[in-house]
């Protein structure tokens, strides 16, 4: 009775899609709310800090002085607090998984120096004396 069981299974499967991916070349796709791994635009980061008080494991460091934003990967548990709490919206769950290393380390990101455009000089008034 079992060898029918198998031999349906066994030619059932020759015209079905496999349900095994050959990985290195086809990856397979993220399923529906994965939330993988925090990833920063650092082109609209302001260093405001929010994201590192909001996060529970405090795996977000902000170094103001020399406008570093990192992260400990190792330490992150992707629970979303920061994406949440970020007023500008430069913080992303990035629905891949992170990628896997061979050492422990921080991944630190350089904010670049934002022009000023909140403080405009006040347009000089010309006064004509004729």
């Amino acid at each position: 009775m079992g060898g029918f069981k198998l031999g349906k299974m066994t030619l059932g499967s020759m015209f079905k899609k496999p349900e095994t991916i050959m990985y290195p070349i086809e990856k397979k796709t993220p399923p529906a709310g994965l939330k993988g791994h925090i990833v920063n635009d650092v082109d609209h980061c302001i260093l405001c800090g929010i994201c590192e008080k909001r996060c529970p494991c405090s795996a977000i460091t902000v170094d103001k002085p020399s406008r570093i934003w990192s992260i400990d990967r190792f330490r992150c548990v992707q629970c979303g607090s920061c994406v949440r709490a970020c007023p500008k919206d430069c913080l992303t769950m990035d629905p891949a998984y992170t990628p896997p290393a061979l050492q422990k380390h921080v991944d630190e990101f350089e904010v670049p120096e934002q022009p000023n455009t909140s403080k405009r000089e006040k347009p000089v008034e010309v006064v004509d004396e004729a």
